[in-house]
């Protein structure tokens, strides 16, 4: 595999570990919270996402990628995790991306779903479930761990300003 396809599957298990973090312990009620009218659920984001990457494979495979949206919450973020491991098979694969660059991909798809990653972990926050902060430089980010098991965080932050205690040390 060369250089530039291994930074894609890198980019692709940083997206796991985002998504993953995003998610984790979020309360049973997340799936469906909706900040107003025509702003998608975590559900109906992460469907999303797996639309996206879906897209992005299309490039290895051709033809199109539009899934129905699955039941639960849990089937999709499953789902979005096996798209990740067939994206990720594709980038390691020999096989030649048609009609757009490495670059283009990650200018594209890949970025996509990372902004979306975000916007969970901002829906967490107004769900009023935050997520930890952490320094992701740091994290326990692996190129062979593209599934829903992510890692926890290595070094999250001691310090939480906007934290549910205002402020309070992650230790207490």
């Amino acid at each position: 595999m060369d250089e530039k396809r291994d930074i894609l599957v890198h980019f692709l298990a940083a997206l796991a570990y985002r998504t993953q973090k995003a998610l984790r312990d979020a309360p049973e009620s997340f799936a469906a919270f909706r900040v107003r009218s025509g702003v998608r659920t975590p559900h109906e984001l992460v469907h999303h996402m797996t639309s996206v990457l879906g897209y992005a494979r299309t490039f290895f495979i051709g033809g199109s990628y539009r899934p129905e949206r699955l039941p639960s919450f849990r089937e999709e973020v499953l789902r979005f995790h096996e798209m990740l491991e067939s994206l990720g098979n594709h980038f390691k694969s020999e096989k030649q991306l048609i009609g757009i660059s490495p670059e283009q991909m990650i200018q594209g798809p890949l970025s996509d779903a990372m902004t979306h990653a975000g916007q969970l972990a901002m829906l967490r926050r107004l769900e009023g479930s935050g997520v930890p902060p952490e320094n992701f430089v740091f994290a326990d980010i692996s190129p062979d761990n593209l599934g829903a098991d992510q890692p926890p965080p290595v070094s999250p932050d001691k310090e939480w300003p906007e934290g549910p205690r205002g402020g309070a040390s992650r230790s207490e």
